[in-house]
């Protein structure tokens, strides 16, 4: 989309706020809003000035100043407004240099995909994610010097079979692990999850599948169409904005924390990737599970350097309380065809075209510009320096024997241990100027923050541990 079809769409329908975005290095959208009479051709060269010093791990206050440069391509009208809004996902500029600022996410995914092209290797990386949420009724928390406590409430939720509800108890739900994938009533959100599919097509993503996930209490699953890095990004925001805005309008709560329920599957964002060059798909070969050999050093790659990568594509705390054995989730550093417990899986696939790989650990609360530029980047390194991933993993890599699971690596087990990995293992992400030696220092700083407030948090499950030690 041109800029002379946005202000075409501005005047077709009646746009009367114009709301520009952006995404922190946490993952999340902010957004500025100007009413269509400060709207016009200029705003894609000029900019609108805003204060990045506000932003958490951004420029200071002595030099705060920074431009929103909207992409109009990424224009949609906001299906939650009432009054009619056009959305533009913006890059952020530095003025002093008219260039990306290198702590942007968004910037930093443009340049990841410039760096490809400047490879030789390849020129397109698309991408497919596939986040997944919970959607809640209501949940309550609160922390300070008393104590701390949080309380998740669900109709869906298998603890609820025993309560006393308004209306009565329907008792059809999903047990714990038992939500992969019966019909209504058990599944209660089919509806809800409808109406965030109409939302997303509406805006212009297309939609391959919803359905309930495998945990109790809500968990649910949107397949959105794979694209390129940078526009695959973007979508995964939007899809992001509308699970959330969705459940609001239904007074329900949706969340994309990994690991928001004890006992249970928490929430994974596995992402689907291939390479390609002048149209074709370099992952697409005569190897293992129809491979090719630039595929797997590229798994090889993403091996060598996925405790750094955990950083990036764990970034929370509650990220590794979802990354342990026996709830799914691929903590086995190895890759292999069909079997669900390895990290890096190959999936079934009748054309070479469709021929990509699927990793496992990430989780939806990464920042997707992040995400998919670091994984980029290490398999890359995985092409650039041979690097063999070794044999596959084929067997239930949960149920290996002492001296075999020992074998195999793991991911990071804590974020403190990622951050540290990524500090010592950086070299690859800084090539090409895509990620910024600064950037990941204040990345650090800025989850290291995380990492001490839990630290220093008294958890309520120490006084069941400890109290009448």
């Amino acid at each position: 989309m041109a800029v002379a079809d946005v202000m075409k769409m501005v005047k077709e329908n009646e746009i009367r706020f114009v709301d520009f975005r952006f995404t922190d290095t946490r993952g999340k959208e902010q957004h500025v809003s100007v009413p269509v009479s400060a709207f016009n051709e200029d705003k894609f060269t000029e900019g609108h000035a805003f204060d990045g010093s506000s932003i958490a791990g951004w420029k200071g206050i002595q030099a705060s100043d920074m431009l929103l440069i909207p992409d109009p391509d990424t224009a949609y009208i906001d299906p939650f407004f009432d009054e009619p809004t056009l959305v533009l996902s913006c890059d952020v500029v530095d003025p002093t240099d008219g260039r990306g600022y290198d702590r942007d996410p968004r910037s930093i995914a443009k340049r990841a995909e410039a760096y490809l092209k400047s490879t030789g290797l390849g020129d397109t990386a698309y991408f497919g994610p596939e986040p997944e949420f919970f959607i809640f009724d209501s949940v309550q928390w609160n922390v300070d010097m008393s104590g701390c406590h949080v309380k998740i409430t669900s109709e869906e939720a298998a603890w609820t079979s025993g309560e006393k509800l308004e209306g009565g108890n329907i008792g059809h739900r999903p047990g714990v692990k038992g939500g992969y994938f019966p019909v209504p009533p058990v599944d209660s959100l089919h509806d809800i999850r409808s109406a965030m599919c109409l939302a997303l097509e509406e805006i212009g993503i297309p939609v391959e599948v919803h359905h309930h996930e495998v945990a109790t209490a809500g968990q649910c699953e949107i397949g959105t169409l794979f694209n390129t890095l940078t526009k695959r990004a973007d979508w995964t925001q939007v899809l992001k904005y509308v699970v959330h805005n969705v459940a609001h309008q239904y007074g329900k709560t949706a969340t994309f924390m990994p690991k928001p329920i004890v006992g249970d599957n928490g929430s994974g964002m596995h992402v689907h990737q291939s390479i390609w060059k002048d149209g074709k798909n370099l992952f697409a070969g005569n190897g293992y599970a129809g491979l090719s050999e630039f595929a797997l050093y590229y798994i090889g790659g993403i091996i060598k350097h996925v405790k750094a990568l955990n950083a990036i594509t764990n970034p929370g705390t509650n990220s590794y309380k979802r990354l342990v054995p026996h709830y799914e989730a691929p903590v086995k550093v190895a890759y292999s065809a069909k079997n669900r417990s390895a990290s890096i899986r190959v999936p079934h696939v009748a054309s070479d075209k469709a021929r990509r790989i699927e990793t496992r650990f990430p989780d939806p609360i990464a920042n997707p510009y992040l995400a998919f530029s670091a994984l980029m980047m290490a398999g890359l390194d995985g092409v650039q320096n041979k690097i063999h991933p070794g044999d596959p993993a084929d067997k239930n890599l949960y149920d290996l024997p002492p001296e075999e699971e020992a074998r195999i690596p793991t991911v990071c087990a804590s974020l403190d241990e990622a951050l540290d990995a990524l500090d010592k293992d950086r070299e690859f992400l800084t090539r090409g100027g895509v990620f910024s030696n600064d950037w990941i220092d204040a990345y650090i700083a800025l989850k290291m923050e995380e990492v001490n407030n839990i630290r220093m948090t008294t958890h309520p499950i120490e006084f069941q541990m400890y109290y009448s030690c």
